[in-house]
């Protein structure tokens, strides 16, 4: 039984993460902020208005770089306290006062590229040919040149950031605050409910007529508060609208995927190729869940529980370890020490707690060590989460090792490679100790519904309504509730024809994602699942020079394009056929799955 959620006090301490090692006192993390408001003001005296030649490019430059590593550590000490605890006094007013810092801060600093930007090209690639270590960085800065607006225009934009990107504040204190969710009855019985119990428990639960009632009265709650939650997205539609248009973008989804590094054709191409050519396959999929669980009719209410729930074990934090290392060994000591450490320092939050922000994340803090969240309930997915996000921590402790500050991030387009990278060397690991029919249908139907569900399906569908929400703003609309859930409801049914019914509920999924106020980013993740597919088939035929190719892949950062860094791993992303490999391999999965459900089902009979 799912149970009500402790407040944050009552957690064990060593189920959460170490912020020590960000700071260890409240006065250190002050100090550090006092520290920081000097250095800006001593910077902003030395180089504004003198940023002329190349000797004075390449020592702004270093200045700015040691900013930038001081404000680094106190912004994800600031957010990291705020995540796990939303309902915390303390930690909303600290977010809230260096929101207002960091803004004024950004403003003073704001100088700093306006007045790059305004140097000669000829001049920045004259320092370029005098540091390696800010190439990139003046590079990009000359990409960037034609969208720069007049200095004082930056100044005042970079002093209402805290205002412009109040938005995603404002979701979130509405979902992890506001929204209190009432018990729901069963039978005379009554369930307690929240976000994480819903997502993390009520939504894959195996009795139906419970799984069904939590459904029903989470989107009856989600429902009360939609107008509001619409309100607040427009608010940042409009926001990237003007901005757009401000820069001189063509449209809105050039100024979004400019720093992704792509271009529109890749983004449209990884969006309809998944609605046309995986809806069959992920229709498969359900139709077979609907057999196995004897389900009167397939609603969007049931496509979370797993195909085999009897045979899901119970997996503890500590026995998590050995499942991630035996799956990763193979990239290297170096990278089982990281997870060993992760375990050891106490890297990752696991606790269930009132107020904590929902889902999974990886921080990673340049000159820190990353930082994970994560709501452990015991479940084989907790396991590939957890993996997900080690790549995520792999993949900067690897960057940061070998780029500056300023190169060590690389597009969003290629972020979700590395992380869904560890989930598939966990599923070829699992795949690879059993010939067991129900021990494979598990491990894969958990490939199946963890990995390339969440994915390719949820997260694809995400974008597939983002892209129609962006083509209406990009018009000059707005939208409302009643728009969103139209839009949503719309996407949904063209994914599932007839093969699910999408029931009343399901339109508001919009409102669950936080990811809608990050960009374009929910189809990135599909991006990325598509270039790690390919990538664990190569490390699974060639072995160690494979892995070579890939520990390079996560060194470089973003010293190179997401299409390069695709080609240093063996996948040219710049043609559709990765994506149609993968789409095949999916339903190659799900096929397996039905083959294998009927071996079972055959060997019960007899």
């Amino acid at each position: 039984m799912v149970k009500s959620l402790p407040p944050r006090s009552a957690v064990n301490v060593e189920e959460t993460w170490n912020l020590n090692d960000l700071f260890r006192t409240e006065e250190e993390y002050n100090a550090a902020i006092e520290q920081l408001e000097s250095e800006v003001a001593s910077f902003e005296e030395r180089f504004k208005g003198k940023i002329t030649d190349e000797k004075a490019i390449l020592e702004a430059l270093d200045g700015y770089a040691s900013i930038m590593g001081k404000m680094v550590p106190i912004g994800t000490y600031t957010s990291l306290s705020h995540s796990v605890d939303q309902t915390n006094d303390e930690a909303q007013m600290r977010a809230s006062k260096y929101g207002s810092i960091a803004s004024k801060l950004g403003s003073q600093l704001s100088f700093f590229t306006s007045e790059l930007s305004e140097v000669s090209s000829e001049l920045l690639e004259n320092a370029m040919t005098q540091s390696e270590e800010y190439k990139n960085y003046l590079e990009e800065l000359i990409r960037q040149k034609p969208h720069k607006l007049h200095p004082e225009v930056e100044k005042t934009l970079a002093a209402f950031s805290s205002v412009l990107n109040a938005p995603y504040g404002l979701y979130n204190t509405t979902k992890l605050v506001d929204m209190n969710f009432d018990d729901f009855e069963v039978d005379g019985e009554k369930y307690p409910l929240s976000y994480t119990t819903f997502e993390g428990g009520w939504e894959s639960e195996t009795d139906t007529e419970k799984r069904r009632a939590a459904y029903d009265a989470f989107h009856a709650k989600l429902r009360e508060y939609q107008h509001t939650t619409a309100k607040t997205y427009d608010m940042h539609l409009q926001k990237e609208k003007t901005t757009s248009d401000l820069r001189g973008y063509d449209n809105v989804f050039d100024y979004l995927l400019f720093n992704q590094e792509v271009d529109r054709s890749m983004y449209d191409r990884q969006i309809d190729l998944i609605m046309e050519h995986l809806a069959p396959h992920m229709r498969k999929y359900a139709k077979l869940l609907q057999k196995v669980h004897g389900l009167d009719e397939m609603t969007f209410s049931d496509l979370k529980i797993s195909l085999d729930p009897n045979y899901e074990p119970k997996i503890t934090i500590e026995e998590s370890k050995k499942y991630i290392d035996d799956a990763l060994a193979i990239m290297g000591d170096d990278y089982l020490n990281m997870i060993d450490r992760s375990y050891k320092e106490r890297w990752t939050d696991f606790a269930q707690n009132a107020g904590k922000s929902t889902g999974a994340f990886c921080s990673s803090p340049y000159g820190v060590h990353p930082y994970i969240l994560i709501s452990w309930t015991g479940s084989m997915e907790d396991v590939f989460v957890l993996a997900h996000e080690l790549g995520h921590a792999g993949h900067f402790y690897n960057a940061h090792q070998h780029q500056n500050i300023f190169n060590s991030r690389p597009s969003m387009y290629f972020i979700e490679a590395p992380s869904t990278m560890n989930e598939m060397l966990m599923a070829n690991h699992l795949l690879s100790n059993s010939d067991d029919p129900k021990f494979k249908r598990w491990v894969i139907s958990s490939i199946v519904a963890r990995t390339y569900y969440h994915n390719f399906v949820t997260h694809l569908l995400e974008a597939a309504y983002q892209r129609k929400v962006y083509e209406r703003i990009d018009a000059g609309g707005s939208v409302n509730a009643n728009v969103l859930n139209g839009l949503k409801r719309g996407v949904l049914e063209e994914f599932w024809g007839d093969d699910v019914k999408i029931n009343e509920g399901a339109e508001l999924t919009w409102m669950r994602q936080p990811h809608y106020y990050m960009g374009l980013y929910p189809y990135t993740y599909s991006a990325g699942l598509t270039i790690s597919t390919q990538v664990s088939k190569r490390i699974l035929e060639e072995g160690q020079p494979a892995v070579e190719d890939w520990l390079k892949v996560l060194q470089a950062g973003g010293t190179k394009s997401p299409a390069e860094l695709s080609k240093m791993a063996g996948v040219d992303i710049t043609t559709e056929q990765p994506l149609l490999d993968t789409i095949a391999y999916i339903g190659e999965l799900i096929d397996q799955l039905v083959e294998l459900t009927e071996e079972i089902e055959a060997a019960q009979v007899n």
